[in-house]
């Protein structure tokens, strides 16, 4: 072999070594760039407040910081599936993603109906924080549901009010009164006296409108005005019926199957969003407020007394139906009752 020969022979073994040295850096690169869009199913409307504060705002806020990878294709109410669907199309992994009320699926997991939240209870959106992340309500849901294949969060905590068509003065008058409601509100409303109805949300504005219902809740005041709800039913109801949770859903297949990198900055994004939007979700309710008053004719109006102390009594059926559930649920009660124990609140 000549000197030339071994030079040649040098170089090449140099350049095949350093080809498999970067192999990893370039199939690592590779991988990051891998690009990812789902489908998401929501239950609110395209005309809810939450639809864009919410859910589109995620999936702009998701895509710029992917740099575009990660994208999510919005759906509003309906247009896939609608209500209790949502959790059924999820499982399945027709989309891997949707919003949801936990009130519609309270038979999938003991603590959904605290993940929910238990009506007449907390009086704060903070402490429905507290309660769902620090003190693990959203971990014993998770540890029931991932079995099944579904991973749930906490989107937003929210105070749940009723708007009515007619001013009461009390529980004989609510008793006339057919108000859409939904999960542990049902028979809240029911035990003062009302007769709850369960109405799909794109349908709520026609029941009111056409006398199907007598009120409805929708979130709060945010929901009223998003949903036009003020337009036929200008009587606002406070206090808030209860603090409660909506939430992200996702098919547990496909959320670990997402590049390790996006899948990181999915669920932190998740979790930052729960709290960001908890807390404008309250100021968004109190300017939502003065533009009823302002400008709708709508009336603030207080529950009669007779009517919070059949609230009170409920609330403390309520409570205890759920701890009855089994071993997880009693669990989460606990934590819930010292919670209020320590605010004072019993």
């Amino acid at each position: 072999m000549t000197n030339q020969d071994s030079k040649v022979l040098r170089r090449n073994l140099l350049a095949g070594s350093a080809a498999v040295l970067a192999a990893p850096a370039i199939v690592g690169t590779a991988l990051a760039q891998d690009k990812v869009t789902w489908k998401v199913q929501s239950h609110w409307p395209k005309a809810s407040g939450s639809f864009n504060d919410s859910l589109v705002a995620l999936a702009k806020e998701l895509d710029t910081r992917t740099g575009g990878r990660f994208k999510l294709e919005t759906f509003g109410a309906g247009e896939i599936a609608k209500d209790r669907e949502i959790y059924n199309i999820v499982r399945r992994g027709v989309v891997p993603m949707g919003t949801i009320s936990p009130a519609y699926i309270l038979g999938e997991a003991q603590a959904m109906g605290l993940f929910y939240g238990v009506p007449g209870t907390l009086r704060e959106t903070w402490e429905m924080l507290q309660l769902t992340k620090n003190l693990g309500i959203e971990k014993l849901v998770n540890d029931e549901l991932a079995p099944k294949g579904v991973v749930m969060k906490a989107e937003k905590a929210y105070p749940t009010e009723v708007v009515l068509r007619r001013k009461i003065a009390s529980a004989a008058d609510l008793g006339s009164l057919k108000i859409r409601s939904a999960g542990t509100m049902l028979e809240y409303l029911a035990a003062a006296g009302a007769s709850p109805q369960q109405i799909a949300g794109p349908e709520i504005y026609q029941a009111i409108s056409t006398g199907v219902v007598d009120g409805a809740h929708w979130g709060a005041a945010i929901g009223a005005l998003s949903m036009k709800f003020w337009e036929v039913a200008r009587f606002h109801m406070k206090p808030a019926l209860g603090i409660t949770n909506d939430a992200w859903i996702m098919n547990k297949a496909a959320l670990d199957k997402l590049p390790a990198d996006l899948k990181l900055q999915f669920l932190s994004l998740l979790e930052e969003r729960y709290f960001l939007r908890s807390v404008e979700y309250l100021q968004q309710e109190a300017i939502a407020l003065n533009t009823g008053k302002a400008k709708m004719n709508v009336e603030v109006v207080r529950w009669p007394d007779d009517v919070l102390k059949k609230f009170a009594e409920a609330s403390t059926g309520i409570l205890k139906k759920e701890e009855a559930k089994g071993e997880i649920s009693a669990k989460g009660t606990k934590a819930l009752i010292k919670l209020m124990t320590d605010l004072g609140y019993v």
